[in-house]
């Protein structure tokens, strides 16, 4: 069986990723700092690192910073699931801007994620997600309790920091949205969705 812990196995790394995405709001370093700090501290990372092609004992451990995002371009560490399985895992910052068409205005997005070949690992009912068979309703099986534990890590977030949206996934399209602002998301839903309402984060789970 392999290490789903490894950095240095490109097999961990493969296969997209299941992400936990939050609107942040308009661009600041400030929010977008407290947010990956809020991030980090719920979701349980170990480790901070820049370079997934060392494993953790070869490199030294980088800040928790906006800076070291804009830097490195994925900070990376371990997460623990529910299950208590070990995966790896990493966060990037997707920074809209609106001058360029993308979604209205200048946005910052924040975006957890587990790759599926590290988290195929641990959950093998994952198999050839989101392909053929896999693909499928039977995926559900899996994906309600990790949406579950992913919404919660957002909800803990929202403690922090009133973040505008978030969105549960695989490989979530930011770009592509009906109106979940105003409280609008499908009836029929790959993604589940976070809502701020009235000062507190209602989640709408995907259901297919």
């Amino acid at each position: 069986m392999r290490d789903a812990t490894a950095f240095t196995d490109p097999d961990n790394w493969s296969g997209g990723f299941y992400e936990l995405s939050l609107e942040i709001g308009e661009r600041d370093d400030g929010r977008l700092q407290r947010a990956l700090t809020a991030l980090w501290r719920a979701a349980g990372l170990t480790g901070c690192y820049g370079n997934a092609e060392r494993e953790p004992a070869e490199q030294s451990a980088v800040p928790l910073t906006v800076a070291s995002l804009e830097e490195f371009g994925h900070l990376r560490g371990v997460v623990t699931l529910p299950s208590a399985d070990p995966v790896v895992c990493g966060c990037i910052a997707i920074r809209l801007d609106g001058d360029n068409g993308d979604n209205g205005d200048n946005q910052d997005w924040l975006t957890f994620y587990l790759p599926l070949g590290a988290l195929g690992v641990v959950v093998p009912d994952v198999g050839g997600f989101p392909f053929g068979p896999d693909g499928g309703p039977r995926s559900l099986d899996w994906r309600v309790p990790l949406d579950a534990w992913l919404a919660e890590v957002a909800r803990e977030v929202f403690r922090h920091l009133d973040f505008r949206l978030g969105l549960i996934g695989f490989d979530v399209d930011i770009t592509d949205l009906t109106d979940p602002a105003a409280g609008v998301v499908p009836e029929q839903r790959w993604n589940g969705y976070l809502l701020p309402v009235g000062g507190k984060l209602e989640y709408v789970p995907a259901n297919r």
